[in-house]
C-alpha cells in the first residue's frame, strides 16, 4: 500500500487530490512554487485588501467542487461561502435574462421567451434552437466552432447572450471556440436540475474558498504543505518517484503532478519516451488570458446586485464586493480572453474601466486605488477536436491532475477538482 504521496502543485486540481488522498488515510505531502495557495485561482493582496487574480463563478452543477468543500469547511458552509442565486445575464437598460422557478427544463425555456432586449421573434427562435439542442441530445459535429453553432440564430442574441456565455464559460471566442463543450456546459447547467444553472458567487477569495481550509485538511491527517518550494522534476525509478527540489532528493511512494500544462515539461522531462505523448499534445496549446481590474472607490457601487453584464468597452463583466465580500466601494471588472484589455497598458485600462463605469453608475467618483492583474496562461484555448491528456496513471507510481485533462468541460474549477479526485482515485485502486 501506498502510504508516503507526493502532490505537485497547489492549485485546486491538486488540492483535490491531496484532500481525496488524506481522507483515505494516505501521508501526503503537497509542493507549491509559490507562497499563496491557489495556482491559476488564488489570493492578491492590493493596498491592504485581499483580492483575486481573476473572478471565477461557480455553477450549481459543479457537484464535485461543491463535495469538496462540504469535506473541508464542513456541512451547511455554502450559505457562508456563496452568494447564490438563480442565473441573471443582465446589462443595464439593454438586455435582461432570468430563469423563474420552474423546474428543468421550463425554467430555461421561460427565461429564453422572456428575454428583454430582444424581440418576441427572436426570443421564439431561440427557444426552438434550444429545443433542438436538448433533442439532440446537446452533441454536433466535434470540429464545429461555437460561431458555426450559432449562425442561424439571431444577431442579438448572440451578442447579448451566448457570446457572453461563451466567453464566460470557455474564456476563447467564439470563432475558435468548441461548440461541443460549450454544449457540455449548457447540458450540465440546464438539462438536469433548475439549481444546476444556479450562478454561485464566492463571498470569500479563492485561496480561502478551497486551497487553503484543503491545506488545514492534509495537515490535520498527518500532511505537509511545502509553499514555496519548487519542483524541478519527478521521475519514477525503482517503483517509486523521486521528487528533486533544488539540490536535494526524496522519495515518495507515488505522485500526482498537478501543475498547469505549460510547466508540465520542466516536471516531467527526466521521465523520456515514457511521457513525450503527453508532453506532445500540451506542446501544441494555446492559451487565453483573464485580466482583472480592481477599482476602489470612496463611495459605494449602489448596483444593487453583485454582477452585472458591461458593454465590452473594454471591460465584460462587473462585481460589486461590497455585496459579497463586505468591501464597500470595490470594483472588480473581468476581460476574458484576447481582448483590449492585455493590449492596453494597465494604467491606461484602469482609466479607460473607470471612465466606463460612469456610463453604469454616473454619480461615481474617481477610483482612491486601481490594479489591474493580468493572468496570461489563465486557461488553455478550448477549440475544436483538441487533443486533451486524461487525468491518471501516467506511468507506474506517477499519475496525472489538472482542468485541461477533463474529458467533459473546459478550464475550470470543476474540472479540476474532477481531474484531482480522479487521479486519487486512480492511485488509490492501483496501491491499496
Amino acid at each position: 500500500m501506498s502510504k508516503r504521496i507526493a502532490v505537485i502543485g497547489g492549485g485546486y486540481a491538486g488540492f483535490a487530490a491531496a484532500v481525496t488522498l488524506a481522507a483515505a488515510g494516505r501521508e501526503v505531502t503537497v509542493f507549491e512554487t509559490a507562497r499563496t495557495l491557489g495556482g491559476r485561482a488564488r489570493r492578491v493582496d492590493s493596498h491592504g485588501a485581499p483580492v483575486d487574480n481573476g473572478a471565477h463563478i461557480l455553477l450549481g452543477a459543479y457537484r464535485q467542487l461543491l463535495e469538496l468543500l462540504r469535506m473541508v469547511h464542513g456541512e451547511g458552509a455554502e450559505h457562508e461561502l456563496f452568494d447564490r442565486r438563480r442565473l441573471m445575464l443582465e446589462q443595464p437598460g439593454v438586455f435582461r435574462l432570468h430563469t423563474p422557478a420552474l423546474p428543468a427544463p421550463w425554467h430555461l425555456a421561460a427565461a429564453l421567451f422572456t428575454m428583454r432586449g430582444v424581440s418576441r421573434r427572436d426570443c421564439m427562435t431561440t427557444v426552438t434552437f434550444a429545443r433542438h439542442l436538448a433533442r439532440d441530445g446537446f452533441k454536433c459535429s466535434p470540429q464545429l466552432t461555437v460561431d458555426a453553432l450559432l449562425k442561424d440564430q439571431p444577431p442579438t442574441v448572440i451578442r447579448f447572450l451566448w457570446e457572453p456565455l461563451c466567453l464566460a464559460a470557455l474564456n476563447t471566442p467564439p470563432a475558435t471556440a468548441s461548440a461541443q463543450v460549450f454544449l457540455n456546459v449548457l447540458r450540465v447547467a440546464f438539462a438536469a436540475r433548475a439549481r444546476d444553472s444556479d450562478t454561485l458567487l464566492p463571498r470569500v477569495d479563492l485561496t480561502t474558498l478551497f486551497p487553503d481550509p484543503a491545506a488545514a485538511f492534509v495537515t490535520d491527517r498527518g500532511g505537509e504543505i511545502r509553499g514555496g518550494t519548487a519542483v524541478a522534476s519527478a521521475l519514477a525509478v525503482d517503483n517509486a518517484i523521486e521528487i528533486a527540489c533544488g539540490y536535494t532528493r526524496e522519495r515518495f511512494d507515488a505522485a500526482v503532478v498537478a501543475v498547469g500544462p505549460h510547466q508540465l515539461a520542466s516536471v516531467l522531462e527526466a521521465n523520456g519516451s515514457r511521457v513525450a505523448a503527453l508532453l506532445a499534445q500540451v506542446a501544441a496549446f494555446a492559451f487565453e488570458p483573464i485580466t482583472t481590474a480592481y477599482l476602489q472607490y470612496a463611495a459605494p457601487l449602489g448596483l444593487g446586485r453583485p454582477m452585472i453584464k458591461l458593454d465590452s468597452a473594454p471591460g465584460q463583466w462587473l462585481f460589486d464586493r461590497e455585496l459579497l465580500d463586505g468591501t464597500v466601494g470595490l470594483a472588480a471588472v473581468v476581460i476574458s480572453t484576447e481582448g483590449s484589455g492585455e493590449k492596453i497598458p494597465h494604467d491606461a485600462l484602469a482609466r479607460a474601466i473607470a471612465m466606463q463605469l460612469r456610463g453604469v453608475a454616473p454619480r461615481l467618483p474617481s477610483p482612491t486605488w486601481t490594479q489591474v492583474i493580468a493572468e496570461r496562461r489563465a486557461t488553455y484555448a478550448c477549440t475544436p477536436a483538441l487533443a486533451r491528456p486524461s487525468a491518471g496513471l501516467l506511468v507506474p507510481q506517477l499519475y496525472l491532475a489538472g482542468d485541461y485533462t477533463d474529458p467533459e468541460l473546459p478550464a475550470t474549477l470543476e474540472a479540476a477538482a474532477r481531474s484531482g479526485v480522479a487521479a486519487a482515485r486512480a492511485l488509490l485502486a492501483a496501491h491499496r
